[in-house]
Formats: C-alpha cells, sequence, structure tokens
C-alpha cells in the first residue's frame, strides 16, 4: 500500500491539473491533454548524400584514379606493367570493334600520342576513345557487361591472355553534364589489374539551334566535318580511326604548342628515333619556354605521316 504522503501528493497534482485545464477556453483544453502525453519531438532526419557516380576508381590522384575498383589489386602495376596493360588494352579494344564494324575512334591524350609517334604517351595512364551517341546506345542494348579474351605475344616470346570488360554506364540516356559524377559514357576494362579505357560519346544535343555541333558530357564540343570522314591509320601497331581534322581538334584542345613542345612531363622527344624518352632530372629546366602570345602564330606540322587513307 501507498503511504498516505503519497495519496496526498498525487491527488493534489491531478486536482491541479483539473484546474488547470477546466480554467482554459473549452477549444485549448483538447491541445493540453494532448500534449501532456504527446511523444517526445525527434530530430529531423538527415538524408544522406546520394552517390549518383557508376564508375569508381579506388583513390582521386594521377595513379589510383585510373583503376576500376572492382578489379584493383590493391597496389599499382610498376611502369613497365602499365606500358604492357595499355597497349594490350587499346590493341584489344581496336581489334573487337574493328572485328564487328564498330565504329569508333581515338582521342584527348591518346590522339595526341598517336599525332607525335603513333604510341600512347609513356606517362599516361589510360586511353580515351570516342563513338557516336548512336554507337553508345547499340553497345548498351547488344553488348553491355561482355567479356572479351585476347591473346597475344609477348617481347619475350610467351604468350598473354587477358579478359576485358566492356561496361557500358545505364546513365547514357542522359547527354547532359548533371552532376559530372556520368561524363564517362562507357569502359573497356583489364580484369587483371583495373586499367581501363574511357570511352565518351558523342550527340548533337540541341540540333535545331545548333546543328553540325557535337558534344560530350564533358563540354568537348566538335563540328561535324572535324569528325567525319574518318581517317584510316594505326595505333599502337594495330589499324584505327581517327578524327578527319585531327591537328584541329588537338590544337583547339591542348593548344597550338601541344604540337610543337618537345619536353613534357620529364620526357624528351627525340625525333631521331621518334620516341619519347626520359630526361635526366638536371637537363628539365633547360627547355626554353614559349610565350603564350606567339603561340598562335606558329602552325603546327601535322601529323600526315601516320595516316594511310581516308575512308
Amino acid at each position: 500500500m501507498r503511504p498516505p504522503s503519497f495519496l496526498a501528493v498525487a491527488a493534489t497534482t491531478l486536482l491541479f491539473a483539473s484546474t488547470l485545464v477546466g480554467a482554459l477556453p473549452e477549444g485549448e483544453q483538447a491541445e493540453v491533454r494532448d500534449a501532456a502525453f504527446a511523444p517526445p519531438r525527434l530530430k529531423p532526419h538527415k538524408t544522406k548524400h546520394q552517390d549518383t557516380k557508376y564508375f569508381h576508381e579506388p583513390g582521386g590522384n594521377e595513379v589510383l584514379g585510373h583503376y576500376d575498383i572492382r578489379y584493383f589489386n590493391g597496389q599499382p602495376v610498376t611502369d613497365e606493367q602499365k606500358v604492357e596493360s595499355l597497349q594490350y588494352l587499346i590493341r584489344s579494344y581496336l581489334i573487337t570493334f574493328r572485328e564487328r564494324n564498330i565504329e569508333t575512334w581515338i582521342a584527348h591524350g591518346t590522339l595526341l600520342g598517336w599525332w607525335w609517334n603513333g604510341k600512347i604517351m609513356p606517362w599516361d595512364w589510360d586511353l580515351d576513345t570516342q563513338v557516336s551517341a548512336a554507337t553508345l546506345t547499340w553497345l548498351g542494348e547488344n553488348m553491355n557487361m561482355t567479356m572479351h579474351n585476347y591473346t597475344t605475344v609477348a617481347e619475350d616470346g610467351s604468350e598473354v591472355h587477358r579478359d576485358y570488360l566492356l561496361d557500358v554506364n545505364p546513365n547514357i540516356v542522359e547527354r547532359v553534364r548533371g552532376d559530372g559524377m556520368n561524363v564517362i559514357d562507357a569502359r573497356w576494362i583489364d580484369t587483371s589489374n583495373g586499367l581501363f579505357i574511357d570511352i565518351t560519346g558523342l550527340a548533337e544535343t540541341d540540333p535545331s539551334s545548333q546543328p553540325g555541333i557535337w558534344s560530350c558530357k564533358n563540354y568537348h564540343r566538335y563540328r561535324t566535318r572535324d569528325i567525319y570522314p574518318l581517317r584510316e591509320t594505326e595505333f599502337e601497331g594495330v589499324p584505327a580511326l581517327v578524327p578527319y581534322s585531327f591537328d584541329r581538334v588537338l590544337t583547339d584542345e591542348y593548344s597550338p604548342r601541344a604540337l610543337t613542345k618537345t619536353l613534357h612531363q620529364g620526357h624528351r622527344w627525340h625525333p631521331e628515333q621518334k620516341e619519347w624518352l626520359p630526361e635526366p632530372a638536371n637537363h628539365i629546366n633547360t627547355h626554353p619556354h614559349m610565350p603564350r602570345s606567339i603561340q598562335s602564330s606558329r602552325k603546327p606540322k601535322a601529323g600526315l605521316r601516320n595516316l594511310l587513307n581516308v575512308l
């Protein structure tokens, strides 16, 4: 049994509450009762940032940003392994697309490497190719998530087997940049280490007001006559296609100096050998600087020595 003092306090409390409610206007009495038994207020729920990015890399620096996280082995490949892997990547890609009559051409830094000597730049960590938006759609409908085996012979005579995944970003239906997380439309991925080729699609995004202007989701823009007709050539020893006005495309993207500068990323161009070779550290700063103000008056040399014919 409760002690009398407890019952007295309880009775006093109930009497006070009844008196308070009874003293209020009738419309407010229910509100007070409801408030007395209302649950505690909860803090508003903070929505987490939604990750819209499709392709993911193990890091954001110059090296780790060039691996697909699904096939990254935990450690970057050596420089020698990188060179071999990138060569196998582009050869397998170009051969596979040509065998299936799928139109694609090399772009960006890969195109610049072609201009100099038909090879991958020694400081590059990935490769770039382009396709039309129509081709991109076809790839998504017919070849998405397909595996492709490539067999070749290494320089030491050993046989090499690699498997490559063609992965098409489901966001290809959106031809605008959006939040910038899905500017890469597809990838050709080396499943042995995670290195890849970035594939981007070009589309006439505003044909009514800007006919003949093609663009990707990363704001690179081209005229139809800059791209077509594509030129037949070779890259890393296999047949390839490049844009018709390749020199204009390169100077628009990189400036004319990209076609004349012979020292870059610790490598110097040796015309006799037609190779970019590592430059001794004590010689790197001796290259004369060309002021940007006079670059536009110097016409770049064309890479016609690499061309075979026009399609």
